[in-house]
Order: structure tokens, then C-alpha cells, then sequence
């Protein structure tokens, strides 16, 4: 077995060149069972925007409403979701879906590659057929079963991975994520162009950390500079999603696994347009 496929989800029993694994996405669709509502893409083409925090927000918030929600952590070199959603030291079983996701507090199922690392922070050095193969197998091979929402949360970028998930998963719609700055938008404008020529819709833009609040004062700070985001969202005839702060609490919680915790009032804003703008599709 080659070195780089001993952190592979499929490495027992796989036979493929580790050079071409992945290149065929139909063949890991094959033996899914899974039905799934809607299949959500968070997405940027810059990192640092707080991409993966807005997916455990949305996710979170979904499942506080009663929904069945999934998250898929497509950043397989960077991955998140596990520490957020307090997951670790789990034993992965499997059922006639697939293999079984670990499942939050919440009900919320998570698929993410730190699940088969034998250390969380053990570095995944793979090219881009091995990440590609890999979030193909977290879509068709694990045990999703029925759910309302699966939100991907995808590496910045419009490389391997994220081409791999817009073409090979059903995407219902993908969710775009900014801050204020104008490098983070110019990025965001590629990634904009990218879906287009895809002909894959985009439900709209957040931006996030668009301001801080004063802990002392009230004062509201825009600290990575003044918002972007409903000015942009208008000139490309996106939807804006809302604003959404910079917030040490959320910050902590993070940290902590707690992120279910969270009470936030702008992601509860954010999720009501994105439910509204699919029921209207």
C-alpha cells in the first residue's frame, strides 16, 4: 500500500493506482441509498472568510429547527468540523448505507477524513485525484439516510475538490461566503464566474465578520472595513444572505466543540432567506 492511501477511508481492500483513484466519479455513486432533500455547497474562493464556521452555523441552526441535517467536511486537507462540533476519539461501524457518521448533540450527522487519521492533527498529503476520490466516498458511501439538508463545506478555491463536488453531487444550491475586504470579494467574484459556467444556481452571499460589537461601549466596529456585502451581492444579481458579526463567544465555542451552543439571531436571519429562497425555486 502506497503511503498516501494509509489515511484513505476505502484503503482495506482497495486495489487502485493511487494516481488515478478518484477519476471516475460515477463508480463511487453507484451504491448509494441515501435521500437526501437538498444538498447545499458553502463555498469561497479565498481562505480565511470563516467558510467552515458558517457551515456548523447553518447546520446548527437547521437542526434547531427540527431538521435532519448532515455535514459533509469536503475540506480534506483542512478540516474542521469535527473540533467544531466537539467529535473526536470516534469508532467508525458500518451498515448496509454505508459507513455510519458520527452524530452530534443536536442529531447533526458529520463525515470528515479526521475520523480515519490516527491524530487529529495529522497532516493528509495527498494530490488532487486521492482528495477528489475521497469526497466522492464521503457522499456515496456513507450512511446519510434520509435528510432534509447535507451542507458541504468545501476547501477554498475552484481546484480538484470543488469541481469534483459541483459536478459529481446533485447540488441544489450554493451558498457563498466573504468578508468585507476587497481582495476577499475579488476572490469570491471568481468563484461567482466559476458556478456560472457550471450552470449550477447560487443561493446567495454572507458575509462574514462585518463588524465586532464593543464589549465595554456597544460600540459596533467594522474592523476588517466597511461592508461589501449587499452592494456586491446586488451588482453580480446574487441574493444577500445578511451580515454576519466577528464574535469572540462564537470564537470560544469553537474551540471548546460547543458550537451547537450558540445563539445566534443574524444565522437565524441567514437560514430563514435560505429556506425562503428554495421554497420559492
Amino acid at each position: 500500500m502506497s503511503d498516501q492511501c494509509k489515511t484513505c477511508p476505502s484503503a482495506q481492500g482497495c486495489a487502485s493506482d493511487p494516481e488515478h483513484c478518484g477519476v471516475d466519479p460515477e463508480k463511487a455513486l453507484l451504491g448509494s441509498l441515501n435521500k437526501i432533500n437538498h444538498v447545499l455547497v458553502v463555498m469561497s474562493g479565498k481562505g480565511g472568510v470563516g467558510k467552515s464556521s458558517v457551515t456548523a452555523l447553518i447546520a446548527a441552526t437547521l437542526a434547531k429547527q427540527g431538521k435532519r441535517v448532515g455535514v459533509l467536511d469536503a475540506d480534506i486537507t483542512g478540516p474542521s468540523q469535527p473540533k467544531a462540533f466537539g467529535l473526536k476519539d470516534v469508532a467508525l461501524k458500518a451498515s448496509e448505507f454505508g459507513i455510519i457518521p458520527p452524530v452530534t448533540e443536536l442529531g447533526i450527522k458529520i463525515m470528515s477524513i479526521n475520523f480515519f487519521l490516527p491524530q487529529e492533527d495529522d497532516p493528509v498529503i495527498w494530490r488532487g485525484p486521492l482528495l477528489a476520490g475521497a469526497v466522492n466516498q464521503f457522499w456515496g458511501e456513507t450512511d446519510w439516510r434520509e435528510l432534509d439538508y447535507l451542507i458541504v463545506d468545501l476547501p477554498p478555491g475552484t481546484g480538484d475538490v470543488p469541481l469534483t463536488v459541483l459536478q459529481s453531487l446533485p447540488v441544489t444550491g450554493i451558498i457563498l461566503v466573504s468578508s468585507p475586504q476587497d481582495l476577499a470579494f475579488m476572490v469570491v467574484k471568481k468563484t461567482m464566474k466559476m458556478t456560472r459556467k457550471l450552470d449550477i444556481p447560487i443561493i446567495g452571499l454572507v458575509e462574514n465578520m462585518s463588524y465586532a460589537i464593543c464589549n465595554h461601549c456597544g460600540e459596533k466596529l467594522e474592523i476588517f472595513g466597511k461592508s461589501q456585502g449587499e452592494k456586491i451581492a446586488n451588482e453580480s444579481g446574487i441574493q444577500f444572505l445578511g451580515q454576519l458579526p466577528w464574535d469572540a463567544d462564537l470564537n470560544h465555542l469553537v474551540d471548546q466543540g460547543r458550537i451547537e451552543e450558540y445563539d445566534s439571531p443574524a444565522a437565524q436571519e441567514m437560514v430563514g432567506r435560505i429556506s425562503q429562497i428554495l421554497a420559492q425555486a
